[in-house]
């Protein structure tokens, strides 16, 4: 029995990278993977927080929206935006991961503290 080849993810910014099967939904490779990315539902598309981010030239790495996905991004998905539960995948592709809006405050905090203008963000 032949073993099929699989698609390789890789996950910006850090440049992790997993092997997947065709069909495999980026949440999948991004647990493999060991990327974290949050969900809430179980990965049925009810809570949104497994965004993502494709540029054009990977697009194609990724199955084309379907319906729910299409309905729950709406003018989103022209900027690249899909949900790794959803979007399946269908070649070699690069996402991104969108850093944790909490990490992301704390880290312009610290940011802030270590040039001196602390209070400008309180």
């Amino acid at each position: 029995m032949k073993r099929q080849k699989g698609w390789v993810v890789t996950f910006r910014p850090d440049g992790r990278t997993t092997e997947v099967m065709h069909g495999t939904p980026l949440l999948e490779a991004a647990r493999k993977a060991g990327v974290a990315l949050t969900t809430r539902c179980g990965g049925k598309a009810g809570c949104l927080m497994c965004k993502v981010k494709v540029e054009d030239q990977f697009a194609a790495g990724l199955q084309p929206p379907g319906d729910t996905e299409r309905r729950k991004l709406g003018s989103l998905l022209v900027e690249g935006v899909r949900l790794a539960c959803q979007a399946a995948v269908w070649s070699n592709v690069t996402v991104h991961i969108p850093e944790d809006p909490l990490k992301a405050a704390v880290r312009r905090r610290l940011e802030a503290a270590r040039r001196g203008d602390e209070d400008e963000l309180w």
